[in-house]
């Protein structure tokens, strides 16, 4: 007969907020983390901005009847893998690096398609990202994957700014 439970003893709880990696489907892994590349074994952002940068260099992706769509649908699918990301492990993190591939795409909308407003994105995004300047700031410490996505949405908004901009007076 088996021995009953005593007072003290610990009782498992499941709660049904709370997922394991394994409950992921590889789809939001690979989606939520830029084809992987929120698994390098550093600086995840930056190799999550470029495979934005990638994906952006295919021709033609730069027209506004084919980036812009894809940037609203990256956010709202981003938004969904971000969150659920969030759920296993945790506030925002270095795994989901979706947000800076829309940051990336953010950074170059509008704007003509060289090797130096390219390289001038990328690293304006990045300083951007890893920076957070008002509001971008206040998204990254909320919850939640559209607050994650956000961030990176800012920061490609300033960076796109700055380069626009700097395009006019030079």
């Amino acid at each position: 007969m088996p021995e009953p439970l005593k007072q003290d003893s610990p009782i498992e709880k499941s709660d049904p907020e709370s997922r394991s990696s394994a409950e992921l489907s590889p789809v939001v892994k690979i989606f939520a983390s830029g084809l992987y590349s929120g698994y390098a074994p550093f600086a995840s952002g930056t190799f999550g901005a470029l495979v934005g940068l990638l994906i952006y260099l295919i021709p033609s992706f730069e027209q506004s009847a084919i980036i812009l769509p894809s940037c609203a649908v990256l956010f709202v699918l981003g938004s969904f893998a971000a969150g659920r990301m969030e759920k296993v492990y945790g506030h925002d993190p270095s795994s989901v690096t979706i947000d800076e591939v829309l940051g990336m795409w953010i950074s170059l909308l509008f704007l003509p398609k060289s090797f130096f407003v390219i390289a001038g994105a990328f690293f304006l995004f990045r300083a951007f990202d890893v920076f957070k300047p008002w509001p971008a700031r206040i998204f990254d410490r909320m919850h939640g994957g559209w607050n994650i996505m956000l961030d990176d949405v800012v920061a490609g908004l300033y960076a796109n700014l700055v380069l626009q901009i700097a395009l006019r007076v030079i």
